[in-house]
């Protein structure tokens, strides 16, 4: 089917603005550690559901000792590290903001590219981390003022927090890191695939589909196991994010809903079709497509959360979205 996969990607970026609105209420609502943790334990149980159906088991099948490695590894950067930052900046800056900064996963996966296998960086790769980091400053400075002196205007602010904006940061590179890792995961699993092929133990699922997209779904939930066991083991060991506090966010039933729609749309079929995307397209345009969520939330974040937005702020988020093609397409 033509442009197959760049439907599947552009209802990646919108799937993930969907789960980045339902995550700052979820959050906001919860705290990061017990929306995360209950978000990871719903999707686990839906990618058994689904790996049951599609591979007959309802654990990723196939899988070596090296994919689980290198996987579980993604999940620990990603999931774990990452998605904790994110829901920390969700909460103290909003998913609108919270976005923009996730255009930082195009240079920190082209650095990190660079390291582990070797891709090339070519001179528009700086090009597109000069555009990107602009785009950002865009939004989040201003000129100030400064009625103590006579200089007033004359010295930049920052219009959000600081500690959001170093969270929001982290989860940026992580999430770049953590997709390089898959990258390398998913190269072993395709060889254990075709090792399982030649050896024909291969056997089919309830369902019958590609084999790819049920790796794709398998490698996600290795992911998801990662980072439902790194956020209770954060819980149990920050006092102040008890399991206590996981007990009294399940009664939360406005905070439940969010929870679950950002499960669906994020962990479950965002980042598993995000995978399929690669696939049926280069990664250059599907990663492209992927970057347009900072642009897609702004005008549902600003209905929903009655935020006011400013006209730098969105050509700011145009801008970075811009340089995080750059790394892709060229």
């Amino acid at each position: 089917m033509p442009l197959f996969g760049e439907i599947l990607a552009l209802f990646v970026a919108i799937s993930w603005t969907i789960t980045a609105l339902f995550a700052e209420v979820g959050s906001k609502r919860m705290g990061s550690l017990p929306f995360n943790a209950i978000r990871m334990s719903l999707s686990l149980i839906m990618f058994a559901i689904v790996l049951w159906l599609m591979m007959g088991t309802p654990y990723p099948r196939y899988a070596d000792g090296a994919t689980w490695g290198w996987i579980l590894l993604s999940g620990l950067v990603g999931y774990v590290i990452g998605d904790y930052c994110l829901m920390q900046g969700y909460i103290i800056i909003g998913s609108r903001f919270g976005q923009l900064f996730m255009t930082l996963s195009a240079p920190s996966a082209a650095i990190v590219g660079r390291i582990f296998l070797g891709e090339e960086m070519r001179p528009v790769a700086i090009l597109g981390m000069i555009i990107t980091l602009t785009g950002i400053a865009m939004s989040i400075l201003s000129k100030g003022s400064d009625e103590s002196t006579e200089h007033s205007g004359q010295h930049v602010k920052l219009n959000l927090p600081l500690n959001g904006i170093i969270y929001a940061c982290c989860a940026g590179i992580c999430q770049g890191i953590g997709l390089v890792l898959s990258k390398v995961g998913l190269l072993h699993y395709d060889a254990s695939i075709n090792d399982a092929h030649a050896a024909g133990i291969i056997q089919p699922g309830i369902i019958d589909v590609p084999m790819d997209i049920s790796v794709a779904f398998a490698s996600t939930m290795i992911r998801g196991i990662m980072g439902l066991a790194g956020f209770l083991l954060m819980m149990m060991l920050l006092k102040n994010e008890s399991l206590s506090h996981l007990r009294s966010a399940v009664r939360d039933r406005k905070a439940m809903w969010c929870t679950i729609g950002s499960m669906i749309f994020g962990p479950f079929i965002g980042v598993s079709v995000s995978l399929m995307a690669t696939r049926y397209t280069s990664t250059g345009i599907a990663q492209t497509l992927f970057a347009l969520t900072p642009v897609l939330i702004i005008a549902p974040a600003a209905l929903l959360f009655h935020q006011k937005v400013r006209s730098r702020e969105v050509i700011g988020a145009i801008i970075s979205v811009a340089g995080a093609a750059l790394f892709f397409l060229f």
